[in-house]
């Protein structure tokens, strides 16, 4: 059994600058270059560099994508310090035992950031109002996704699908390969709980 303690204040700078230094970090300990990360994570280099100099705040997709370019657990750009999830352990969260990310549309508290090799990277969501929010496009990874909305009301766009609202205690779960996003709703901001399985 294990008990994670939470190392970072929901502190949307400090916590995106934790994840360029720890990208950084990781890139130069296996002796990788900017473009070699880019070319394997399937990314540009500008943007690969922009979140190495802590200028972007990396989406789901991309720092997924930059973990298995840099071919490491996506947890271990979350968690400095971690260990091996082995069958037949398990490991408790408490209040406050997260890793927090911020984006320019979501907020996420990365679950177990310390347990490497999970199956399934849970994370609680904090959503804006779609009206406040900004894409350049849908999201797309490999795996599949499950969200559950504790607060608010939540919109949910697929790709070549019509809109759909989901209430407070409503679900979905989707192949994550089709392009996905999601917002609060309401004039106020919503809650998920989101599960998403491994590449």
């Amino acid at each position: 059994m294990t008990l994670p303690n939470s190392e970072e204040e929901p502190n949307g700078e400090n916590s995106r600058a934790r994840v360029a230094e720890r990208l950084r970090d990781i890139r130069r300990r296996k002796g990788l270059t900017i473009q070699e990360v880019a070319t394997r994570s399937g990314l540009a280099i500008s943007t690969v560099s922009k979140i190495e100099r802590n200028l972007m705040a990396p989406t789901y997709d991309r720092f997924s994508r930059l973990a298995e370019g840099l071919g490491v657990d996506v947890s271990e750009l979350f968690a400095a310090q971690g260990e091996q999830f082995a069958p037949g352990e398990f490991s408790l969260a408490r209040v406050g035992d997260h890793s927090f990310h911020q984006t320019e549309n979501y907020i996420y508290e990365m679950l177990f950031p310390h347990l490497r090799g999970k199956a399934m990277i849970p994370m609680l969501g904090t959503l804006k109002p779609f009206e406040q929010m900004r894409f350049d496009r849908l999201v797309s990874h490999d795996g599949e996704e499950f969200f559950f909305v504790l607060k608010g009301r939540v919109i949910v766009q697929l790709e070549g699908k019509d809109p759909v609202i989901l209430e407070t205690g409503e679900s979905i779960y989707f192949d994550s390969r089709r392009g996905h996003l999601y917002a609060s709703a309401g004039d106020s901001d919503a809650r998920i709980l989101c599960v998403c399985t491994k590449m």
